[in-house]
């Protein structure tokens, strides 16, 4: 087979999606050596990845400007474009895909999750918009879809009346990368980084959708219970972070919170070594990477009982209501008080995070190629 996989949100280091093409591209050139893939993109880059694969650069057009440069370049360019190329299946790993004409290969697409539709009050105006329009006319032109969890699929099958059948659940994995470091490393860390002793770590963009400004006034709540450790914010501005720090001005913990900014995995190993506990009180996850992420790592766990969440993390980890201030300060003292516990549930987190694992993400890609190609 020829596949094509789109590969814009590899080239931008976007996100979820950006993570997630880039693992099965890693994934599929290690166990596939039968068929031909083809990477495509809008320009040339210097990434290793597109050395081990076949390219197709369509460029983006050099009339269009602004925030509709890349849209123009995604719905219209980009389609129109790729009947020129003798594919058999295309794959494209954000749910808003460039199957919006008649096109003579197989299509795949990966939705994440619903977010834009299900909690629209917490995304810009044009992302809702967008998938209000072309989400499911994207899905009818698909062949398949490839979500990461039931929850998702679920999801979809009651918002967009998509049948099951064609739907293919396939999970996320956990990078090898993130495993438990030694004292001695992860005391090295925090003095090369100058982090107190003791802390707890969020991670995630700041967006509405990570509920930091829930978070912090539980963290508020459970320092007037006597907590003594800072917070730790790692991730980089996303969208409306105003209300995030206009909270933070009005609880007074300018002193207390540390905003990372974005890191580099590098440093998130070591973040989630050095933190106390992990907490990720999100309103709304297709899957949740970065508990599991701090599960590889030997960190206590703290998330939302909503959306995939229980599913993905399953006993390894407090569930608390994200919309629930006190609760979540409740499960904070709890945890950080509870010795037995906090061994329970790393000792479950290391048996949880090793349940996924990006080769067999790939494997399972792969065999969903192979079907629609065969249909």
């Amino acid at each position: 087979m020829d596949i094509g996989i789109v590969s814009n949100f590899v080239d931008e280091f976007s996100g979820g999606i950006g993570v997630y093409t880039h693992q099965i591209l890693k994934n599929l050139y290690r166990m596939d050596k039968e068929n031909d893939y083809h990477l495509i993109h809008s320009s040339k880059n210097d990434l290793d990845i597109y050395n081990q694969y076949n390219e197709i650069i369509i460029p983006k057009s050099r009339f269009i400007k602004g925030w509709g440069h890349h849209m123009f370049w995604r719905y219209f360019t980009l389609p129109l474009n790729l009947k020129k190329h003798q594919l058999d299946v295309v794959h494209d790993p954000y749910e808003l895909g460039p199957f919006t004409f008649n096109q003579p290969f197989r299509k795949v697409i990966t939705v994440h999750d619903l977010g834009p539709l299900i909690l629209p009050e917490l995304f810009k105006n044009g992302d809702v918009l967008l998938h209000r329009l072309l989400l499911k006319k994207t899905i009818q032109k698909a062949d398949k879809i490839i979500t990461v969890s039931y929850n998702s699929q679920k999801d979809l099958m009651d918002y967009l009346n998509v049948p099951e059948e064609d739907i293919e659940v396939i999970y996320n994995g956990v990078d090898e990368f993130y495993q438990s470091l030694d004292e001695e490393e992860v005391w090295e860390f925090k003095e090369r980084f100058n982090l107190p002793h003791h802390f707890i770590l969020t991670v995630g963009g700041l967006h509405p959708i990570k509920n930091l400004p829930r978070l912090l006034q539980a963290y508020y709540l459970a320092k007037k219970n006597g907590l003594e450790h800072k917070l730790v914010v790692a991730g980089g501005i996303i969208d409306r972070a105003q209300e995030i720090f206009e909270t933070l001005r009005i609880l007074h913990l300018e002193k207390d919170v540390i905003f990372t900014g974005a890191v580099p995995k590098e440093d998130l190993l070591g973040l989630y070594n050095a933190a106390d506990i992990f907490l990720y009180p999100c309103l709304y996850a297709g899957f949740g990477i970065p508990p599991l992420e701090a599960m590889a790592c030997g960190t206590p766990v703290i998330t939302s009982c909503n959306s995939s969440l229980p599913e993905i993390v399953g006993d390894a980890a407090m569930l608390i209501d994200p919309y629930q201030v006190k609760e979540i300060a409740h499960a904070i003292n709890i945890l950080l008080d509870d010795e037995e516990l906090k061994k329970i549930l790393i000792k479950n987190g290391f048996k949880r995070a090793k349940m996924f694992n990006w080769r067999k993400t790939a494997y399972q890609t792969l065999k969903v190629y192979r079907e629609v190609y065969n249909y």
